[in-house]
């Protein structure tokens, strides 16, 4: 059996693999350049996901693997990997622990005035503000109550808030003192301090956000993109911002990315932006192999369940 990767993987995490499943073949290459001489051949195809082409899959004659080093896979081909009948995974899940510690980061940051204050340390200026906030008893809204929202609405109930969730159907989920449905969603925006996104791309998430939404919110409410930029209409949200109809922002992800440099974003002083770099962590890689090898190990045997098992007409 082969086994093709577009990741450089640490040969300390292979070594075990090797004398467990001595008859797997590893083609571990630094990208799909490198990789797609091999992908003929490929039984199971290991990938990031942005960089993989339906002519790519195509040419593989014996897929039966398709796993994505990622969680977001909006840009995988579907339609191939479900003609050729193969198994699809991703690693979801992995990005919990960054994620919902970069919300908790940026929500403190918003209370407590981090960047006013650095601002005025770079000016050598002693200038105190006695109106700083507290997260204590905030509402937050994620929507989106997957694995990284419900690590976000944990981490958000050891500061004492107050968890609301919107999710496809409203269904309850740990962590979350009430759930709405998407259908609901405006009603349950109104209650927000804090909006956290947080739910995948799909074409019925595409613009979830827009107009509608950003006027629905509180004028206080403080805006957290987490997702994939075009789950937000962008042309809205600046002008919610521009016209102060919310109070802020921290954006990691864009409709454009990088941000083009003629982006009004970058000139508002009530955003925050971040390179698309929430969901990194140095211990990335050795989780997202981790979760492969699970899933690996009832590939080979036969017992067992797989994790994280992308639903192509869902397309998450």
């Amino acid at each position: 059996m082969r086994i093709v990767s577009t990741m450089p993987i640490n040969p300390e995490y292979i070594e075990p693999i090797y004398k467990k499943y001595n008859s797997i073949e590893w083609i571990i290459k630094n990208n799909m350049e490198e990789a797609r001489p091999y992908l003929k051949e490929a039984d199971v195809f290991l990938t990031l996901g942005f960089d993989t082409t339906a002519e790519d899959l195509e040419s593989v004659e014996n897929l039966k693997w398709v796993h994505v080093f990622s969680a977001g896979v909006d840009q995988m081909p579907f339609d191939v990997i479900q003609n050729k009948k193969a198994l699809f995974t991703n690693t979801r899940g992995i990005h919990k622990i960054p994620m919902s510690e970069y919300v908790i980061g940026v929500m403190l940051n918003h209370v407590k005035f981090s960047l006013f204050f650095h601002d005025m340390q770079k000016e050598k200026n002693w200038k105190r503000k006695i109106d700083g906030g507290e997260l204590y008893g905030k509402t937050i809204v994620v929507v989106g109550t997957g694995s990284i929202g419900q690590d976000i609405a944990h981490k958000a109930k050891i500061f004492d808030m107050h968890t609301i969730g919107v999710n496809t159907s409203g269904r309850p989920e740990e962590f979350f003192d009430k759930t709405y449905a998407t259908s609901e969603l405006n009603e349950a925006l109104a209650q927000g301090d804090f909006i956290v996104i947080v739910v995948p791309l799909t074409k019925e998430t595409k613009h979830l956000i827009s107009k509608s939404q950003f006027e629905a919110m509180k004028e206080e409410a403080y805006f957290i993109n987490i997702a994939r930029g075009p789950v937000v209409n962008e042309k809205d949200m600046i002008e919610a911002l521009d016209k102060k109809i919310i109070a802020g922002a921290a954006l990691d992800v864009f409709e454009i990315e990088p941000l083009p440099s003629d982006s009004p974003l970058w000139e508002l002083d009530n955003v925050y932006i971040t390179p698309h770099v929430s969901g990194v962590t140095a211990r990335y890689k050795q989780r997202a192999f981790e979760m492969f090898l699970e899933n690996l190990d009832v590939y080979m045997t036969g017992k067992g369940e797989y994790i994280n098992i992308v639903d192509v007409n869902r397309q998450y």
